[in-house]
């Protein structure tokens, strides 16, 4: 996928936030002691999730290949772990669309 310089140089911003967010919280699951774990995982997925629907998909290439299923914090929702997981995909979707929205006055974010 081809892209201007400053999409390309905010979307590897991006993945590289995901990809460390996701490498470090890996485990979560087991972890329900740790919200941080599971804001920083779901935060993770929100970056991908709004990529992935702002049309970055292609962009991702080989990176970022092993996302976690929609229904990973099944059974999770209600628990003060599974909040901070929700809470993390709601800033992490809100905020990489903000970061990748055009500037006041401008037609697009190049």
């Amino acid at each position: 996928m081809r892209l201007p310089g400053r999409h390309r140089a905010l979307l590897d911003e991006l993945l590289a936030i995901a990809e460390r967010l996701y490498a470090e919280s890996e485990g979560f699951l087991e972890r329900p002691d740790d919200a941080q774990l599971w804001y920083n995982r779901g935060y993770a997925y929100g970056i991908l999730r709004a990529l992935d629907a702002l049309g970055y998909a292609p962009y991702f290439g080989d990176r970022m290949q092993r996302v976690d299923a929609e229904d990973i914090i099944s059974g999770h929702e209600l628990m003060p772990w599974g909040k901070a997981w929700q809470h993390g995909l709601e800033m992490g979707e809100k905020e990489t669309r903000e970061v990748l929205a055009p500037a006041p006055g401008r037609g697009s974010a190049d």
